[in-house]
């Protein structure tokens, strides 16, 4: 009886471990198809561009019958005066519609003079660029075709982490070539593209890619396959994606005006660390810390200011400052938004009205503040009262006091720096060295307070912890 029951256990196991393979299995999905059906509606994109070489000596004549130039192309490889070449770059793209749309990325076609559309069946069309958007690296081409299959728009919205992702493009210049991977993140933000909510994948993409699609396994385009991080210029295993909506909502004002609009509230904000949670009463990090508003820009108008902390926008929370962003500039110009603010401890609601982002933002450049030896005390920091010529260079038009020294002690904890501006004490705004001194000397001991900061001409929110000492 008991040898029985002792042959069963190894039969009931493999039994389990063949059902578990064979659920594991079925769970791969098979691409084979789905490369079939989609292919066709992939293009690969050449560009040339005229590119000027650098003189290789400056002021040099640039008339080719000077004798010197024969002289220097002869032992040099080129005249001084520098000459024309062509530039030229790959890329991918998908059609969106049997006319002769398509899809790529704006930086595969930027400044080119003459762009190259190759079809799957080899055919090859000069492509004229409808327009760009640069900000969500989204660009819009047409040729003179018809009856082109084209690719079925997915909802990018749905997309989860895990699910199986293809990428279909010319890494390298090698046509048609397939790659798969899975979603390894999704509303990624990256730090030069703060508009975009990137899907993050580990499918080998590498140059070349850029403007190809990104399938889920409907066959559904879900997103332009845009950046790599790499160290190598490689694949690592870290791709981006533009989300279709994204890229979509882009390319059809394009087509309407010729250029994309996205919403502008006119905030600065930053991201609420642990330390200034704690300052401003939230009980966990959460939200965008608002640093500084744009004098009457909409947020300006809404009544937000410095110092509110943005925990959700027109109803969606945010998990970090990085979140809004994505979601302003994809609200339409015009439209009312909720702003669910903390103020003082307090939650309140706003309601503001979406402006269109400017085509351009104006950075101020700072200068150097004097050099002065640290005056010690309980914060180990030396302030100084901004001069006239400091003012300008920093533009900061009254208040405030300039960092000159930061010893060793709580004001280097929290992250001061000779040549920040520090503006507000908590709710307070300093008004020079000796108001600035009045008001650290009665923080009670072991407050964590929030300091408003000026640094290299934008605002900072840091949080300064009070020596119980």
């Amino acid at each position: 009886m008991s040898m029985t029951r002792m042959r069963c256990v190894p039969l009931f196991v493999a039994a389990v471990l063949t059902l578990a393979g064979s659920r594991v299995q079925a769970a791969l999905p098979e691409f084979t198809q789905l490369v079939k059906d989609v292919s066709p509606s992939i293009v690969n994109i050449s560009t040339t561009q005229k590119v000027r070489e650098r003189q290789m000596f400056p002021g040099m004549p640039l008339d080719p019958n000077d004798p010197r130039s024969e002289f220097f192309r002869r032992f040099f490889g080129q005249p001084p005066g520098g000459q024309q070449r062509q530039a030229r770059s790959l890329g991918s793209g998908f059609v969106i519609s049997s006319d002769g749309t398509i899809l790529t990325n704006a930086h595969v076609v930027k400044d080119a003079d003459e762009i190259l559309v190759k079809l799957s069946d080899h055919r090859e069309e000069q492509a004229e660029l409808v327009g760009l958007d640069e900000r969500t690296d989204v660009a819009v081409l047409r040729i003179k075709a018809k009856g082109l299959p084209v690719v079925k728009i997915g909802d990018s919205d749905r997309l989860e982490v895990g699910e199986w992702v293809l990428a279909i493009g010319s890494p390298f210049g090698l046509e048609y070539t397939a790659t798969a991977g899975i979603v390894s993140a999704v509303g990624r933000t990256l730090p030069s593209d703060a508009y975009v909510p990137f899907i993050q994948t580990d499918a080998a993409v590498n140059p070349g890619n850029s403007g190809g699609p990104l399938f889920n396994t409907q066959g559904q385009v879900i997103g332009i396959n845009s950046q790599i991080y790499s160290r190598t210029g490689g694949s690592v295993g870290l791709s981006f994606a533009i989300p279709i909506k994204v890229a979509i909502r882009a390319a059809q004002q394009i087509q309407k005006s010729g250029h994309a609009s996205h919403g502008y509230l006119g905030v600065t904000v930053q991201p609420v660390t642990p330390t200034l949670a704690q300052s401003f009463g939230l009980d966990r990090p959460r939200g965008a810390l608002v640093a500084d508003v744009t004098p009457k820009g909409p947020a300006a108008k809404a009544g937000l200011g410095a110092g509110d902390v943005i925990l959700a926008f027109n109803g969606v929370p945010l998990v970090d400052a990085g979140d809004l962003p994505p979601l302003v500039g994809s609200a339409d110009v015009g439209a009312k938004v909720s702003l669910r603010v903390l103020r003082d401890g307090k939650e309140r609601t706003l309601q503001a009205t979406v402006g269109a982002l400017p085509n351009s933002d104006v950075v101020a450049s700072p200068g150097a503040g004097r050099s002065e030896p640290a005056q010690g005390g309980p914060l180990k920091l030396a302030v100084v009262d901004l001069d006239e010529l400091q003012r300008q260079q920093l533009e900061v038009p009254k208040g405030g006091v300039l960092v000159v020294a930061v010893g060793d002690g709580p004001a280097a904890r929290a992250g001061l720096a000779r040549g920040d501006v520090i503006m507000r004490v908590g709710d307070d705004v300093v008004k020079n060295a000796s108001h600035f001194k009045a008001l650290t000397g009665k923080l009670a001991a072991g407050r964590v307070v929030p300091l408003l900061v000026q640094r290299r001409g934008n605002p900072l929110f840091l949080a300064l912890t009070v020596p119980k000492d």
